[in-house]
């Protein structure tokens, strides 16, 4: 059993909307991630340390016992292939959509459709559960451009307030789901180390209900 706990979480907006959410359990870094190169900070908790990584890798560091838990968007999730975690708290923050998106005036041909995503799995799914054969491009940005240049016809991304895709002549046909930041644990953690993992998961449970 160990006495230390290892927290991942993902760069960006939601490292930036976690860390408000922790400090209210006094787990607050020593030094400001934003401005540290460091990606292994201490926190105000001697036992606690928080390792700063991109969204993608965040599932894998924690299936992997790198991490005994994780901060990570359903997004990462949905497209993650393992089962060494477990999922129990939604967090509630860094919440958007993924949708499939199109530009307005949209004119498919026979023959099969092209999907620009990174969501490779995701997309597939969607469209198999529809029963419909695509093919995939994979690209990992600025995926407006692609039905803009005629790379594909519909895009599968993450929107906001959407006025990215209004901006670029493209609109939302279809929402694949609601996104929002989860606290995720390793399983083996959760048995070795469940005297710090059982009451983080309920302290941060109550932090979303209202009830801490």
């Amino acid at each position: 059993m160990t006495n230390n706990l290892t927290i991942a979480i993902a760069k960006g907006r939601i490292l930036s909307e976690a860390l408000p959410l922790l400090a209210r359990l006094d787990i607050i870094p020593e030094e400001d991630p934003e401005t540290s190169r460091k990606l292994i900070l201490r926190t105000s908790r001697p036992q606690v340390r928080l390792i700063i990584i991109r969204a993608t890798d965040v599932p894998t560091y924690v299936e992997y016992g790198a991490a005994d838990v994780g901060i990570a968007g359903k997004d990462v999730l949905m497209e993650y292939d393992g089962n060494g975690i477990y999922e129990p708290v939604d967090l509630g923050i860094a919440r958007c959509r993924m949708v499939l998106a199109a530009p307005a005036d949209i004119r498919v041909t026979s023959g099969r459709a092209r999907v620009a995503t990174k969501y490779i799995n995701t997309t597939r799914n969607y469209f198999s559960a529809q029963g419909r054969q695509v093919e995939i491009i994979k690209l990992y940005g600025s995926m407006e451009l692609a039905p803009i240049l005629g790379l594909a016809d519909y895009i599968v991304d993450l929107v906001d307030s959407g006025r990215t895709l209004q901006a670029n002549g493209l609109i939302a046909l279809d929402t694949i789901a609601d996104i929002s930041s989860r606290l995720i644990v390793n399983k083996a953690a959760m048995k070795m180390n469940h005297l710090l993992i059982k009451p983080l998961i309920k302290n941060m449970a109550g932090l979303v209900s209202g009830d801490a």
